[in-house]
C-alpha cells in the first residue's frame, strides 16, 4: 500500500520454523518479531537481547536495525501503534498492540524505536524544510486542529513565513512555496485578492479585487492575495505624453479626483515617470508632441478652452513656432501638418469663406470668393477654405487661353502676355469635334490632309484631354500657299487664313473640315484635312472607257491642277471653299469628258492617238482648232493645267490577250531583225580583225630585226670595251700597287724614327725626375735635421728653464755667494765664478 516493508526475514511457514536457530540474539540497537504459535500474537523483542526459541514460538521477523530519525529529520509511519498519556504502548487483553489503522504519524529526532507488528514506514527519514528569509510556505488544514492556540478548521490557509524550520504535521498540507517579491523602485505590484481580507496595510478587500502595493523593498503576497503582475513605470520625456481614462470613478496617485469615462493627459510636468493604476486605462502610452517651426501650421478640431473643457465642433488654429501635445478629443484637421503658403511672384490663392469672419477692414461672408496675390505668407484661418493654388500663365505672341467670367458667363480670349486669374474667373475648356482633335494631332497634318486609313485606332480611342490642353487657345499652322476657313457661331460669318499663318480660334470659333475623295479610283470620304492646298500639285484617278468597237480599258490619268487665286481677295476666298470635294468633283466631270471622246473613237485610232484624244476632250479647242491649254471651273476656281496618261490596259481579257499576242510578235520581228543585223556586224568586224593581225605581225617582225641589229653592233663595242678596260686596269693596278708599297715603308721608317725619339725622351724624363726626386728627399731630410736640432735646443733651453725654476732664484743667489765664502784659496790661485 506504498509503505515500507521491514527488511528483516519474514518466516511463516512451520518447515521453516524448525530451522531456526534456538537463540535469538539481538544488538543494543535491533528488534525481531516473535509470533506466539499458542496465542496467534506476535510480540516485539528489543535489544540487547538474548533469548531462547520456545517450541511454540516463531521468528517472523528480524532482526532488524530500528528506526533511526538523525537531528532535525523527520519520518512519517503509517499505521501507528495506540499510546495512553504517557506515551506506553496500548494492547489488547491477549498482548496484541493497538494500531491506529489509517492513520499516519510524524516522529522527529530521538533514540532509535522498532516497527511493531503492523506499522509500515511510509516516508523514510528526511531533512526537514528549512524556510528561508523572504519565503513562506502556504499551508492548508485538511482536518480541524489546534495551532499553538490558534483553532484551525479543515479548509482554513496560512502562511508559514521564514526564517524557520517547519516541522510538518498530518494534520497539515503544504500546498506550495512563496517567494517574496522585490518591488523595484520606480514599480509596483498589481494584486488580487481571492477572496474578502484584509492587506497589509489593513484595508478590506473584497474578493476579485484589484490594488496596487508601490512600497519599494520585498513584499510577501498574502495567503488571499495573488501577484497579478509587476507594472513597469512608463517614462514620460519633453516629446511623449500619456492619454489615460478612468474606468471608475477613483481617486489618483496625485489627489484628483475622476470620473468613470474621464480622460485626462499626463505630460512631464505631471511626473516624469507614471504607473498606471488598476483604475486606469492607456489609451496611448506614446502620445508625440506636435512641434510647429514657424513655416508650419495645423488646425484642431475640438479644442479645449481655458477651463480644460472641450469644445465640440469647434477648430482652433496654432501657427509655429509652437509645441503642444493633443489632449482627449482633439485631432488634426485632415491628420496632418501645414505647410505655411508661401506664393511668389507670380502665384495667388483662391479662397472662399465658409463661416462670417472680419477679415482686416472687410466683413467676409460665407461664399465670398477672393485672392491672395504673392509674394507674401499666408495662413488661411479655419473660417476659410482654400480653393485652389495657381500661378501666372505666362504666354508668348502666338499663345493664348480662355477665360470665362463664372458671374457673366462670359468667355474672352487672352493672347501674348502674362495673366493671372481673377477671383471670379476660371480657365474655360473649348470642345472640338474628335475628327479635328485627331487632325490637330496627327503627325502627317499638312495641306494635303489625313487620309481615314491613315489614322490608327489609338488614335481615335485615347482620352482627348491627353491630346490637347483644352484650356489652351487652339492653334494652326496653315501651311505655305494654302488656306483655311473658320465660320463664327455667334457671328455667323466666316473667315479664311491664308498660309503662311497662325489660325487662333476664338471661343465661338471652329474650323471647316474639308472631306476630300481619295484612292485610285476616287472615292468620297477619304481625305479630311483642315487647310486647303492652292496648288500647283496633281492627283490621280482612273477611269474605265470603252471604244466604239466595244473595247473596254482601263486608263490612269494624272491631273496637274492649281486655284487661280492670285489676289486672294474676299470674293476668291468665299469661292475656294463653295464646293466641299473639288477632288471628286473634277475627277467626275474629266472622267466623262474622257469616256465620251474614247466612246467616239476606235480601238486603233484610240491606240496610236490617245494623248490627243484625250486632251482635247478636256481642254477643249479654240475657235483656231488649237487644243486650250486649261480647263476651268468657275465655281471654285480650280484650274486642271495638264493631264499624263500614266497607262493604257484593256479591260476584257480577250483583247488584252490579243494586244498582248500583237505586241510579242512585234518584239519577235524586231528582234529577229536586230539578230541578223548584230550578226552581220560581227562577221564583218571578224575580217576587219584578222586583216589587222597579219598587217601587225609583219609589221612586229620588221622592228624584231632592227633590234636585232643593234644588239649586235652593241655587243661588238661592248667586247672592245671590255679588253681595253683590262688592260688599262692591270696596269693601273700594277701602279697602285707600287704605290702603296713605297708610302708603306715611308711611314715605317717615320714610325721608326719616333720611336728612338719616343725613347731617348723617356730615358732623360726617366733621369730627371730620379734627380729631382734626390734633391727632395736630401732637403727634407735636411729640414728634419734641422728641426730636431731646434726642436733639441727648445728641449734643453725649457729643461734648464724648470730646472731654474724648480732650484729657485733665491736658492741660486745663495749658492753664488757661499762658494766664494767657504772657498780656501792659495795664494796665487784663481776663482772662477759662475
Amino acid at each position: 500500500k506504498g509503505g515500507r516493508i521491514p527488511t528483516g526475514t519474514l518466516i511463516t511457514s512451520p518447515m521453516a520454523a524448525r530451522d531456526q536457530p534456538a537463540i535469538i540474539r539481538l544488538n543494543p540497537t535491533q528488534y525481531a518479531h516473535i509470533l506466539d504459535n499458542n496465542t496467534n500474537v506476535t510480540r516485539v523483542l528489543i535489544g540487547p537481547r538474548t533469548q531462547a526459541r520456545q517450541e511454540h514460538e516463531i521468528k517472523v521477523f528480524g532482526p532488524e536495525e530500528m528506526v533511526l530519525v538523525p537531528p532535525r529529520h523527520y519520518c512519517i509511519v503509517q499505521n501507528p501503534v495506540k499510546r495512553n498519556d504517557k506515551g506506553e504502548v496500548l494492547a489488547d487483553k491477549n498482548d496484541q498492540v493497538l494500531l491506529a489503522y489509517g492513520e499516519e504519524e510524524i516522529r522527529t529526532e530521538g533514540p532509535p524505536f522498532p516497527l511493531y507488528p503492523g506499522e509500515l514506514i511510509k516516508l523514510a527519514p528526511t531533512s526537514l524544510s528549512i524556510v528561508p528569509p523572504q519565503t513562506a510556505l502556504r499551508l492548508e488544514a485538511i482536518r480541524d486542529l489546534d495551532d499553538k492556540g490558534t483553532h484551525r478548521s479543515a479548509g482554513d490557509e496560512w502562511l508559514f513565513l521564514g526564517p524557520g524550520t517547519y516541522i510538518p504535521r498530518v494534520e497539515v498540507r503544504v500546498k506550495d512555496t512563496i517567494k517574496a517579491t522585490i518591488v523595484q523602485p520606480g514599480t509596483a505590484l498589481r494584486l488580487q485578492a481571492r477572496q474578502e481580507m484584509k492587506d497589509s496595510a489593513g484595508t478590506v478587500r473584497q474578493a476579485g479585487e484589484e490594488w496596487l502595493m508601490r512600497k519599494t523593498g520585498a513584499y510577501m503576497p498574502g495567503v488571499f492575495e495573488v501577484i497579478v503582475a509587476t507594472v513597469k513605470p512608463i517614462v514620460l520625456t519633453e516629446r511623449r505624453a500619456i492619454h489615460l481614462r478612468a474606468l471608475r470613478t477613483f481617486t489618483d496617485e496625485y489627489g484628483v479626483q475622476r470620473r468613470a469615462g474621464e480622460e485626462w493627459l499626463l505630460t512631464i510636468k505631471d511626473c516624469e515617470t507614471h504607473i498606471q493604476d488598476v483604475h486606469e486605462e492607456v489609451v496611448n502610452a506614446a502620445l508625440e508632441i506636435i512641434a510647429l517651426s514657424r513655416a508650419h501650421y495645423c488646425v484642431i478640431q475640438n479644442p479645449w478652452d481655458d477651463q480644460g473643457k472641450p469644445q465640440m465642433g469647434r477648430q482652433e488654429l496654432r501657427r509655429g513656432e509652437a509645441s503642444f501635445f493633443l489632449r482627449p478629443g482633439e485631432e488634426l484637421v485632415s491628420g496632418r501638418i501645414f505647410d505655411v503658403v508661401v506664393l511668389g511672384p507670380d502665384e495667388a490663392l483662391l479662397l472662399r469663406a465658409s463661416q462670417p469672419f472680419k477679415d482686416g477692414d472687410k466683413d467676409r461672408t460665407p461664399g465670398d470668393r477672393w485672392t491672395v496675390v504673392g509674394p507674401c505668407e499666408y495662413v488661411p484661418p479655419v473660417e476659410v477654405e482654400v480653393v485652389k493654388r495657381y500661378k501666372a500663365i505666362p504666354l508668348d505672341e502666338t499663345e493664348g487661353i480662355y477665360v470665362r467670367n463664372i458671374k457673366t458667363g462670359a468667355i474672352e480670349m487672352v493672347i501674348g502676355r502674362t495673366y493671372l486669374l481673377g477671383p471670379d474667373e476660371e480657365l474655360w475648356e473649348k470642345p472640338l469635334s474628335e475628327d479635328v482633335d485627331v487632325l490637330l494631332s496627327a503627325p502627317q497634318n499638312d495641306s494635303k490632309g489625313v487620309k481615314l486609313s491613315e489614322i490608327s485606332p489609338d488614335a481615335k480611342s485615347r482620352p482627348r484631354d491627353k491630346a490637347r490642353d483644352r484650356t489652351r487657345v487652339v492653334t494652326f499652322r496653315t501651311p505655305h500657299n494654302s488656306a483655311v476657313q473658320v465660320y463664327d457661331f455667334r457671328k455667323k460669318a466666316s473667315r479664311v487664313v491664308w498660309g503662311p499663318g497662325l489660325v487662333m480660334l476664338g471661343p465661338d470659333e471652329q474650323f471647316t473640315i474639308l472631306t476630300l475623295s481619295g484612292g485610285k479610283p476616287k472615292k468620297q470620304n477619304q481625305i479630311k484635312a483642315l487647310s486647303l492646298s492652292l496648288g500647283p500639285d496633281f492627283m490621280t484617278d482612273i477611269v474605265v472607257v470603252e471604244t466604239s468597237d466595244h473595247a473596254r480599258l482601263q486608263i490612269q490619268l494624272s491631273y496637274n491642277w492649281r486655284f487661280d487665286v492670285g489676289n486672294r481677295t474676299v470674293e476668291d476666298a468665299s469661292k475656294i471653299f463653295q464646293v466641299p470635294d473639288f477632288v471628286g468633283d473634277a475627277c467626275k466631270a474629266i472622267a466623262s469628258r474622257v469616256r465620251a471622246a474614247v466612246a467616239a473613237s476606235s480601238f486603233d485610232d484610240f491606240h496610236r492617238n490617245s494623248a490627243d484624244i484625250i486632251r482635247s476632250a478636256v481642254f477643249g479647242k479654240d475657235e483656231h482648232g488649237h487644243v486650250r491649254d486649261v480647263f476651268s471651273f468657275p465655281s471654285n476656281k480650280l484650274v486642271i493645267t495638264n493631264i499624263d496618261i500614266q497607262s493604257v490596259e484593256p479591260v476584257d481579257q480577250r483583247t488584252k490577250d490579243a494586244l498582248s499576242y500583237s505586241v510579242q510578235q512585234a518584239i519577235e520581228i524586231t528582234t529577229k531583225s536586230q539578230e541578223a543585223s548584230a550578226r552581220h556586224d560581227a562577221e564583218r568586224k571578224a575580217q576587219e580583225a584578222v586583216g589587222l593581225l597579219e598587217r601587225q605581225k609583219l609589221k612586229d617582225q620588221i622592228e624584231a630585226e632592227k633590234a636585232r641589229r643593234a644588239l649586235l653592233e652593241l655587243q661588238a663595242e661592248s667586247s672592245a670595251v671590255q679588253s681595253m678596260g683590262s688592260a688599262k686596269a692591270e696596269a693601273r693596278a700594277r701602279a697602285e700597287a707600287a704605290q702603296i708599297e713605297m708610302q708603306a715603308e715611308l711611314e715605317q721608317a717615320k714610325l721608326r724614327a719616333q720611336a728612338q725619339k719616343i725613347q731617348s725622351e723617356s730615358g732623360l724624363e726617366e733621369t730627371r725626375m730620379r734627380q729631382e726626386a734626390e734633391l727632395a728627399f736630401l732637403g727634407r731630410k735636411n729640414e728634419l735635421e734641422i728641426t730636431r736640432a731646434r726642436e733639441m735646443a727648445e728641449i734643453e733651453r725649457e729643461k734648464f728653464k724648470e730646472q731654474v725654476a724648480a732650484i729657485g732664484q733665491d736658492a741660486i743667489i745663495k749658492i753664488a755667494q757661499a762658494g766664494p765664502e767657504m772657498q780656501v784659496c792659495e795664494p796665487g790661485a784663481r776663482v772662477v765664478s759662475f
